[in-house]
Order: structure tokens, then sequence, then C-alpha cells
């Protein structure tokens, strides 16, 4: 029996880029905005969140977004992050602190997901081995190797396996090495996969086309995470979201409204 509770889209943040960082060589030349997003999972035994968004500091910061978002790696510039959306701001909203997060899972590295760690403070932080070790070895400029050398209380993960009952980590890699989704089981209604980057846009599920960007250009490893997802989805019947679709975002719940 599930022990989740209800759950939060969060929008930490956007980002206006070309189409075809989503959707592999599809869509050159189209400028997409993407909700950069996080989600809050309160269960029985504590509050989850599955990313934790951008560093503020990096966008806010002239210097440090030069520094960081440097236009030779990063032709579409920094996202666009208002204090407001940082996380601290969200859990204000609910009552609560970021000391009020018990477990971050990360479904990969990337400054976009795994930035906003600067935010917390004490909870447990998973992420996978193979992500871990592709985010330290310097071949992704998308990876900030700053926003994950904190002194966080890290579990090094391998593979798939249950957080808390009704919330089970699915392993998805080709966007990163050690990409991972996560399933999510409401108390009502359809249990939710939350994709991550295995799938920007509904477009990705719906045509089986991998992200713009490939751990190794392992292209074939995307779309078959993308099928894992589909088929598991289809044998469930659960909910597939994607992760940086704009119209999907607008249909969800919007903060402070949650899914339960």
């Amino acid at each position: 029996m599930t022990q989740v509770l209800r759950m939060w889209p969060l929008l930490t943040a956007t980002h206006r880029y070309d189409k075809s960082l989503s959707t592999r060589n599809r869509g050159n030349g189209q400028i997409i905005e993407a909700p950069i997003l996080a989600y809050l999972i309160e269960t029985t035994q504590g509050r989850i969140l599955y990313d934790v968004g951008c560093d503020y500091r990096k966008i806010e910061s002239k210097s440090l977004r030069e520094r960081y978002y440097d236009p030779q790696t990063f032709a579409f510039g920094a996202p666009d992050m208002q204090e407001e959306q940082r996380l601290p701001h969200h859990l204000q909203r609910l009552g609560l602190t970021m000391a009020d997060i018990d477990l971050v899972f990360l479904g990969h590295l990337h400054f976009d997901h795994a930035g906003g760690l600067c935010e917390i403070c004490g909870a447990e932080v998973h992420v996978q081995h193979d992500e871990m070790e592709a985010a330290r070895s310097g071949l992704d400029p998308a990876y900030f190797p700053d926003d994950f050398a904190g002194n966080h209380r890290w579990k090094i993960m391998q593979g798939e396996y249950d957080l808390v009952p009704g919330v089970r980590a699915i392993s998805s890699p080709g966007h990163t090495a050690g990409h991972m989704s996560l399933w999510v089981e409401l108390p009502r209604g359809a249990p939710v996969i939350l994709c991550g980057d295995a799938a920007d846009l509904e477009e990705n599920l719906r045509d089986e086309i991998a992200p713009g960007i490939c751990w190794q250009e392992r292209d074939d490893q995307a779309v078959q995470s993308i099928r894992k997802l589909k088929n598991l989805a289809a044998n469930e019947k659960a909910q597939l979201w994607p992760n940086h679709d704009l119209a999907f975002w607008k249909s969800l719940c919007q903060f402070p409204e949650f899914h339960d």
C-alpha cells in the first residue's frame, strides 16, 4: 500500500533554447520555453524532493552567470530564475523550511536538476553511482562540479529500488549515464511516472524521440528507456509526465495546489 499522501509540482525556473536540445535531430531553429521543475512528495515517512532546480546564485550574479553560462558552451544563456522560485520560498508558502525535507532524489546531476543542492540542509541525497562517475568525468559541460561537491549526506545507489512504499526509482539512462525516473503511487487515481529528462516533451514519448543531448551519443539507449517507461505505464495504467514541456506543466495543479 502506498505511503504517498500528496505531490506538488514546483516551477523553479524557465529556460528558452533550441528545441533540438529536447528532440534529437528535430526542431532546429525553433525556440521553446521549458519549465525547470522539482517535485515535492509528502509521504507518511517524510518529505521527498525529486530534483532541486538551479543554483540561483549562478544566475543572479552577473560575474557568476558569465562564468558558468559561457556563450561558447551555453548558446542560449542562463535560465530565467526569480528569487521567489527558489525552493525555500516554495516551502515557506506551505509553512515549511528546507530542514523539513528528509530525502532528495536526483534524477541526474545536470545544472538544472542538481544546482539547488546548495539550499539543502541535512537531507539524505540519493544519486546513482554511474551518474556520479559521469558527472565527475568532465566530459559533459552541463555538469557544474561544485553543484555536487558539497558536504551532503550522499547515498550512492545502484539500480532500481523503493524509496518508500509507493515511490520507486526507475532506471532510464541515455540522456545521462545514470539517469533515473520516479514512480509515484498517489492515494487516488493512476500512478505517475516522473520521466525526468528521459522525456523532456510529450513528443519524446509519442514519437519515441531521444533527448537532444545523450551521454556518449547513446541515443539508442535513450530510446530504449523511453520504450521501457511507456511499457511500464501501459502495463500498470500509469501516467507519464514529461519534464520540460510547458503546455503539459500548465495542465498540472498549479502550486500551492497539489495532486493526491
